[in-house]
C-alpha cells in the first residue's frame, strides 16, 4: 500500500470517529511522528475480536455445508 493512501485512510478514520484514532505530531527538532490514541487502541481491540468471531462463525457454517 502506498504511504499516501495509508495516510488518507487514517485521515478518513479520524474524521469519521467521535475521537481521533491517530494523533500526529509535526516535525521539528525531535522529529515528528504519530501515535495511536486510546480510542484507536479500543477500535483495534474491537476489530480483532470481530475478526476472530467472524472466522469462528465461518468455520461453523462451512462444517454445515459439507456433504
Amino acid at each position: 500500500m502506498a504511504y499516501r493512501h495509508a495516510w488518507d485512510l487514517v485521515d478518513s478514520m479520524n474524521r469519521q470517529a467521535k475521537r481521533p484514532f491517530v494523533e500526529l505530531a509535526t516535525g521539528g527538532r525531535g522529529g515528528g511522528g504519530a501515535r495511536v490514541t486510546a480510542a484507536g487502541q479500543r477500535a483495534i481491540r474491537i476489530f480483532r475480536q470481530f475478526h476472530k468471531d467472524l472466522q469462528a462463525f465461518l468455520k461453523r457454517e462451512e462444517k454445515k455445508l459439507r456433504l
